[in-house]
């Protein structure tokens, strides 16, 4: 199996507390996202990871290559020249071709999440399956699941409606990805380049493709978006992250 992170994002809303850096370099623990998910990633045997940047590239490129422990992970680097006009479609498009040939796991840069929540992910026997907390979370997707499948994914579903908040990791099988990649590319020609690469997860669902789910159950998480994110994620999540590692 193999990884991409999309960190091509500028990060606009994170600026005023976190200044002209990517959002997956905020320090947690004197450590930062991207390492949390890196080393997340390592535990869960994946080694083949890919990073996709563009905002401030070379303050991540040099971070990884400066961090410890890299010798255990193969790390290439993609390039999205137009982070600045486009959505994660776009960046997770211009790695389809490192990932042809093996299943994959997806993940957005701005999420800190438990090592064991991806360790379970990465087992999942579905074509698709989306890690989801079943609590809200304002701000972020949401699900609908019926019959252990999911149905609908929306930033615009209702809290009578949802299911479960989507994570922002997803998890490919090798067997669903020349269809999801015919998808990508459709709606890419169609000059759809602002959208959330879900949209084509969700043409999948429309056409009776098994999207599954694994549940955060409980475990720490969050999305960190804008300053109040990241209060959140310094009060509730970075101390259990270290309790877990400790």
């Amino acid at each position: 199996m193999k990884a991409v992170i999309l960190a091509a994002g500028q990060g606009t809303r994170i600026r005023s507390v976190h200044g002209e850096h990517p959002k997956c370099l905020i320090e947690v623990d004197n450590t930062t996202i991207l390492d949390h998910q890196l080393d997340s990633l390592s535990l869960a045997g994946i080694r083949d990871v890919a990073i996709v940047v563009g905002y401030e590239k070379e303050q991540i490129i040099n971070h990884v290559m400066n961090r410890k422990g890299s010798n255990f992970q193969r790390i290439h680097f993609i390039e999205n020249p137009a982070f600045a006009i486009t959505n994660n479609i776009y960046s997770l498009w211009l790695a389809l071709e490192w990932l042809r040939g093996d299943s994959f796991i997806v993940l957005n840069a701005d999420v800190i999440f438990d090592a064991e929540i991806l360790d379970i992910a990465v087992r999942s026997k579905s074509p698709i399956s989306m890690i989801v907390d079943p609590l809200w979370r304002d701000e972020t997707m949401k699900v609908i699941i019926h019959s252990n499948r999911v149905m609908q994914m929306s930033k615009k579903i209702l809290r009578e409606h949802f299911s479960g908040t989507y994570i922002g990791i997803t998890v490919f099988s090798k067997t669903i990805q020349p269809r999801f990649f015919d998808k990508m590319s459709s709606l890419i020609s169609a000059g759809r380049v602002n959208d959330f690469f879900n949209v084509a997860v969700q043409e999948l669902v429309d056409e009776g493709v098994h999207v599954g789910y694994t549940s955060t159950d409980g475990l720490a998480w969050a999305e960190i978006d804008d300053p109040t994110d990241l209060s959140f994620a310094q009060q509730n999540v970075f101390p259990q992250l270290a309790t877990a590692q400790a």
